[in-house]
């Protein structure tokens, strides 16, 4: 399906400061939406489909549904044209005049589609002194109750922020540094004049507050002195008074939010942890009061430290072990300088080695936050060690380098396939060179998708003695490699020459799936 941008510039020819402007109003409709109960539809003046002098249709380019109540439109209205039969749900005869005559127009008398009647209202959507779209909204009413304190509340709310459309006042530019996200209306509403007082509160907004500490009605108190009173830190406390001054105005009713200040926070209180968001409401360039936001997100911070918690005692572990082996690693090297028996200070060595090489990568998951290798990293290192503890006879000095980006790989792959680099790289570099050969070279390549990775060990040494069998191999550094492929890896081992170079390439082809 195409995005709002496709469809903008597909069918308009808005500037991008307009286009940007419809964009931020489509990412907070969902608020009016809510606070009206009912479906909202964002047309535009198809200019493309004009034809001579008539003037330009209306398309529909985006579309919202309520939380708080049912939809009218179950089907997607979006690319629909407005101009459609009578008939059609989303026909709304009232766009095109409020395209021409830039206020807000009103169904008069509930229009019936099937069992259900419909309200239609079209809200000019301005910007720069300029109608540029149209918002088509619609909603259920078939109930004949009249409205709760809640619904009225909501209603007005909605009305006001519907004329801040129409003046291209909303939705404002405000900072959110921090990337907060956005309570629902049905999370917690309330309603706060120009002085601060509170007008009404939602059932939601209430416990949420109860939550915090506040154990009386919220209706005419000051809630920024009710804020200041619940919160520990009084640096949060001024901030919170800050907002709610910028966002409600001032007693004259001229004060209008910088786009500097941050209309929305977290709080922590000494119950509860919730998140406040205000919306300024104004008409005419003067405050009318301002709309308070408030969702209780004291559990999800609890199971975000819990998470913090764990994952450092995970690192921790990972540290722990990484030390662990170290120690290990130690002590079979002191073991083998002390031994006199050449057979037993190589097995040592190998050992040491193979050890070191899982201390590797426990050190990588210590720095690590989501339990995932970088093996690039890891590759780079491990050759680097692999030829300084490793000399063979006659003074051949080796360099392993990597080609391409084997990338990101979880614990579970990594360790195995760093343990099978390990075996691979050390047997070349203590087979697979003639002494004293000259630009001795190991070089590690990968090519990665989606489903596979295949990683190739290549040298350009004397290549693989004669007869060579993989499988009937009885070196425990092979047998570990075809186990560690087969098993742990789910992945297949090929050893085969190099005609170009003499030397030997091993490829190893490992599902990611």
């Amino acid at each position: 399906m195409a995005t709002l941008t496709d469809l903008l510039a597909e069918h308009t020819t808005l500037s991008a400061a307009a286009a940007e402007h419809l964009q931020r109003l489509v990412a907070e409709w969902q608020l009016l939406a809510d606070l009206s109960f009912a479906d909202y539809l964002l047309a535009v003046p198809d200019e493309d489909g004009r034809a001579g002098g008539e003037p330009p249709s209306l398309v529909y380019v985006a579309q919202v549904r309520p939380n708080t109540a049912s939809t009218v439109f179950p089907r997607d209205e979006v690319g629909h044209r407005v101009d459609r039969p009578a008939s059609a749900q989303g026909a709304n005869p009232l766009m095109a005049a409020a395209l021409r005559s830039g206020v807000i127009e009103r169904e008069g008398i509930a229009t019936r589609f099937g069992n259900v009647l419909i309200e239609r209202t079209a809200i000019p959507v301005g910007f720069d002194g300029e109608v540029i779209a149209v918002l088509g909204r619609a909603g259920d009413a078939s109930d004949p109750r009249p409205p709760s304190p809640l619904e009225s509340a909501y209603r007005d709310a909605a009305e006001a922020l519907c004329r801040m459309v129409v003046e291209g006042a909303f939705p404002l530019d405000e900072a959110n540094t921090l990337g907060l996200s956005t309570p629902r209306a049905g999370d917690g509403f309330i309603r706060i004049e120009v002085d601060g007082s509170v007008t009404y509160a939602s059932p939601n907004a209430l416990s949420a507050v109860h939550r915090m500490g506040w154990t009386t009605d919220l209706g005419g108190s000051r809630i920024a002195e009710v804020l200041a009173a619940l919160l520990t830190d009084p640096f949060e406390s001024a901030d919170a008074e800050a907002m709610i001054a910028a966002a409600a105005g001032t007693p004259d009713g001229a004060c209008l939010p910088s786009p500097d200040i941050a209309l929305r926070m977290e709080l922590d209180a000494r119950r509860a942890t919730v998140l406040l968001r205000a919306v300024p409401l104004r008409s005419a360039g003067q405050s009318r009061g301002a709309v308070l936001l408030i969702r209780d997100v004291t559990e999800v911070r609890r199971r975000d430290l819990a998470l913090i918690s764990k994952d450092a005692t995970i690192r921790e572990i990972h540290h722990r072990v990484k030390n662990n082996l170290q120690s290990v690693s130690a002590l079979l090297r002191l073991q083998a300088r002390r031994s006199g028996n050449p057979e037993t200070t190589a097995a040592l060595g190998e050992a040491v080695r193979r050890v070191s090489s899982i201390a590797l990568v426990h050190e990588m998951l210590s720095g690590s936050v989501d339990e995932e290798v970088d093996l690039d990293t890891v590759v780079d290192r491990l050759g680097s060690s692999l030829v300084d503890v490793w000399l063979p006879d006659g003074g051949t000095r080796v360099t392993v380098r990597r080609e391409n980006r084997l990338g990101v790989l979880p614990a579970d792959l990594a360790m195995p396939l760093v343990m099978v680099l390990t075996e691979v790289i050390q047997n070349s570099i203590e087979h697979g060179f003639a002494p004293g050969q000259d630009g001795a070279e190991i070089v590690v390549g990968a090519i990665r998708d989606v489903r596979d990775l295949q990683v190739t060990v290549t040298d350009n040494g004397c290549g693989l003695p004669e007869g060579f069998d993989l499988a009937a191999s009885d070196r425990l550094g092979l047998q570990i490699v075809r186990t560690l492929v087969s098993n742990d890896l789910g992945g297949q081992i090929e050893i085969a020459p190099v005609p170009e170079t003499g030397g030997t390439r091993v490829r190893l082809d490992i599902p990611l799936h």
